[in-house]
């Protein structure tokens, strides 16, 4: 079997507080980047609030300075820079310490249940922008401040953050290769397979609530489709030899994965029940790593027919196949932008990995990661991020960047190898 192959194989809801348009805009004076202040959350009382107050703070700061729409700080100013209501706000403090907008929050714990309600101000214009209520459990703080992230962006982009979006990953630290899901930051990680043995390529379906996935739990590279919601793992395709690196269709109809029953490796796509295979690729060389385009027009792949893996795209009905990568002599993991605009892949440079964008023309071949070894880029769903597995000095992991490579930050947090990430769109 050829080396590159073996290296593959290796409730609770908000509550709208005010209607806004969908977009809302504010100009920082000298058209410099605006500045953000996330105040800690206060009790009723107008006192500051618990340690989870201040987390909840760092979490939308965080959020927010990654998106880089806006430079964020958690912030408090002392005392509070209003009163015990949270639209009474005293905006001077604020503009005198050069932000440009506000976030306020108040949070009330009773028990087990957890009340938060935020607001963003603008400060310039001396109003209030956004506000939201939560309901919930007091583990849910993280999942509404990274809701409220979602808020602030939409208010300022007219687009809807991902920040309560998930990574799916696969990991060795139960000591085999299985696969987790965690949030976009790295919190809250959870196994989701448990089997002992070899689990690979995981993929979320286009709404976000099963995954599919390649184990060796019989014995055989086969492919699984799991709800995140139950532990039961259902076999789609156990066909002899090869049933690997399945990728969804966007409309969640069918799914593209290589299977190697008739001999090499060639791109099939089956029914979402495993169902119907249909031969794409006819070609003595392997073909892997299939990835539908947004519209579900097209699949790119990988292939070894030129000599040397490259990246090739086809229709998605199959036929003649079109190469998209001509630099460099081994590139892999591509991954369709939401856009449909870029693919982005992992190129060997000098005996490491690292992920590249290229225009759908095969124009604008871009390097975007230059420490380490990197590989299996996978887009959020709203194009703004990218996240890719990588081994570097600053540890081996997941990490995140955005989409021209800036701001790159290792999520992941246990211990052990991580690699084949896939984010989900919800």
């Amino acid at each position: 079997m050829k080396t590159w192959l073996l290296i593959i194989l290796l409730v609770a809801l908000p509550v709208v507080l005010s209607a806004q348009p969908d977009y809302i805009e504010v100009n920082a004076p000298g058209n410099r980047q605006l500045k953000l202040a996330v105040e800690p959350a206060l009790s009723p009382d107008g006192t500051p609030a618990t340690e989870s107050a201040r987390q909840s703070s760092e979490v939308i700061a965080f959020d927010m300075n990654m998106s880089a729409v806006v430079m964020a700080e958690s912030r408090a100013l002392q005392p509070p820079a209003g009163n015990k209501s949270l639209a009474d706000v005293n905006y001077a403090p604020w503009l005198n310490a050069g932000y440009d907008m506000l976030v306020r929050s108040e949070l009330t714990v009773k028990g087990e249940r957890l009340t938060v309600e935020f607001r963003l101000f603008d400060v310039i214009n001396r109003k209030m922008i956004s506000a939201k209520r939560y309901l919930g459990s007091a583990k849910d703080l993280r999942r509404f401040s990274h809701s409220f992230a979602d808020e602030i962006l939409r208010s300022l982009t007219g687009e809807k953050g991902v920040f309560t979006t998930r990574i799916a990953f696969v990991s060795t630290q139960s000591g085999n290769k299985e696969i987790y899901i965690m949030d976009w930051d790295g919190y809250n990680p959870l196994p989701l397979t448990k089997n002992g043995s070899i689990n690979l390529n995981p993929d979320f379906s286009p709404d976000g609530r099963e995954i599919i996935f390649t184990s060796y739990k019989r014995r055989n590279p086969d492919l699984y489709r799991r709800a995140l919601s139950s532990p039961v793992e259902v076999p789609l395709s156990n066909r002899k030899g090869l049933n690997i690196t399945g990728n969804w269709s966007p409309d969640g109809s069918k799914i593209a994965l290589a299977l190697s029953k008739d001999g090499d490796a060639e791109i099939y796509t089956i029914e979402k029940d495993g169902s119907r295979p249909t031969r794409l690729t006819s070609n003595p060389a392997l073909d892997l790593y299939p990835a539908w385009s947004p519209d579900g027009k097209q699949i790119a792949f990988v292939s070894d027919r030129l000599g040397k893996p490259q990246i090739f795209v086809m229709n998605a009905t199959g036929g003649e196949a079109r190469r998209l990568t001509t630099a460099g002599n081994y590139n892999v993991n591509p991954r369709w932008s939401p856009k449909g605009d870029k693919i982005a892949y992992s190129r060997m440079v000098n005996g490491s990995f690292h992920i590249f964008t290229i225009a759908v023309d095969g124009s604008s071949d871009s390097q975007l990661t230059a420490d380490g070894s990197n590989e299996n880029p996978a887009w959020s769903a709203d194009g703004r991020f990218i996240c890719f597995s990588s081994v570097r000095s600053s540890g081996n992991g997941i990490y995140v960047m955005r989409a021209d490579g800036s701001g790159q930050i290792k999520v992941s947090r246990a211990k052990g190898t991580y690699f084949q990430p896939a984010w989900s769109a919800y």
